[in-house]
């Protein structure tokens, strides 16, 4: 399991994080508070308070091709 804070700011930044994410054939969520939700989702990420950073949490050993892609949203 691999973990980073990520911020998606816009609408745009959420659909360019949900393509990004979908390419990964391992499990991705969002975890913000008690409320955790596929990133790959748009209708789940846009549930979430997007105002602060959200923990991602990747099921992998090694997400640097995940991480690489989306280093932009990375805080």
């Amino acid at each position: 399991m691999t973990k980073a804070k990520v911020l998606l700011q816009s609408i745009s930044d959420v659909k360019e994080f949900v393509s990004a994410v979908s390419l990964c054939d391992y499990d991705v969520d969002l975890i913000s508070g008690r409320y955790a939700v596929d990133a790959k989702s748009i209708m789940g990420i846009f549930s979430l308070d997007l105002t602060n950073p959200i923990e991602l949490v990747a099921h992998t050993e090694s997400a640097e091709d995940l991480f690489s892609q989306i280093s932009k949203f990375i805080v």
